[in-house]
């Protein structure tokens, strides 16, 4: 077992105590019940990950790794509660500097799990090549997009959609719907019970083989390697 029980515990609580007192007097449950978990897990993900596509990256790292920090960026923030209640683990591709690069996304909260699979707020370059290749080669596109059409997967959401067609593309278009996305990111929600079981690095994998065809669509459309 990689994540237990008390690692949704631990998450209620720093949710109830959200502050640099609290944390300080539980850093050991962190490193312990949290982030030593954590690595562990990206650790067995690397393996079957590089099987999928050797141009996605599981870092251990502690820092600028996989797992995305604890602590929030308040600067522009009117919450300044100085740490997230969510463990954030990303496996992006090796020419991406940031998450919003294409890859794969884990995220575990006590109210919120699910595993998202592409592009989250790609750069404007990145975006117009993702409409191109959809207008371009629809076939394709309709084909990976079935997918969605399961109950397990879902696109959509996170405030992804323009109101107007963006420049270059009509109202009347057949995939305008899709053209107009800001995000490409499909998702499978989880349940905390399959988090804490112990086969959560296979349950994983499977979700991460079950959407190459569309991760492999998006880095070919931006001209990179899967």
């Amino acid at each position: 077992m990689v994540f237990s029980e008390q690692l949704i515990d631990f998450l209620v609580e720093l949710s109830s105590h959200n502050d640099r007192e609290w944390f300080k007097a539980h850093k050991d449950d962190y490193e312990n019940i949290l982030r030593e978990p954590a690595l562990e897990y990206i650790r067995e993900v690397a393996g079957p990950l590089a099987d999928i596509s050797p141009h996605m990256r599981a870092s251990d790292r502690k820092q600028g790794g996989s797992l995305m920090r604890i602590y929030r960026d308040v600067r522009f923030s009117r919450d300044k509660s100085p740490y997230k209640t969510n463990v954030g683990i990303q496996f992006r591709h090796e020419s991406g500097k940031d998450v919003h690069a294409p890859g794969y996304y884990v995220h575990i909260a006590v109210d919120d799990c699910f595993i998202g699979v592409g592009s989250y707020m790609p750069d404007r370059d990145a975006l117009l090549a993702y409409r191109r290749a959809i207008d371009e080669h629809p076939r394709d596109w309709l084909e990976i997009k079935k997918l969605t059409e399961s109950d397990d997967w879902m696109l959509g959401g996170h405030g992804d959609s323009l109101k107007r067609p963006p420049r270059g593309y009509t109202a009347d278009h057949p995939l305008i719907e899709d053209i107009k996305r800001k995000h490409f990111i499909i998702t499978h929600y989880v349940d905390i019970e399959d988090v804490t079981s112990p086969d959560f690095v296979d349950y994983s994998i499977e979700r991460f083989k079950e959407t190459k065809e569309w991760m492999a669509f998006l880095t070919k459309a931006v001209g990179l390697p899967f």
